[in-house]
């Protein structure tokens, strides 16, 4: 009996020894399941012609954050004759840290033959 109890003790003793192992092999297959930054621009420009109904035209501006990811994404809204009247939008996207959107906002809305105006800066 004694062997017995001793051997649960040595079981019980040898998984606190190896449960920081466990946590850090955790830790990496978490890691492994996070998308990487090219599948996170696949997402949120996914999610957002489902949620809006128009396709992103390009992705001006992508950084990762506390929460997850922010993006700017270019869109064009209205197409007109010729091209560069077209009607473009900026919508800032946010998506949590599996990819998946949580946000959405129009920022800007410009003629796609217009450059940003010049302000006092450089800005």
């Amino acid at each position: 009996m004694s062997n017995t109890k001793n051997t649960q003790e040595s079981q019980d003793s040898q998984g606190s020894r190896n449960s920081p192992n466990t946590s850090k092999t955790n830790d990496n297959q978490s890691a492994k399941s996070r998308p990487s930054p090219m599948e996170v621009l696949r997402q949120a420009r996914g999610q957002l012609a489902e949620l809006t109904g128009m396709e992103a035209e390009s992705v001006s501006s992508f950084e990762q954050t506390e929460e997850g990811w922010a993006l700017e994404v270019e869109v064009l809204e209205l197409e007109r004759v010729p091209d560069t009247m077209s009607l473009m939008a900026s919508y800032q996207v946010e998506l949590d840290a599996e990819g998946q959107l949580t946000g959405y906002r129009r920022v800007r809305r410009y003629e796609r033959g217009r450059s940003d105006a010049r302000r006092p800066g450089g800005r």
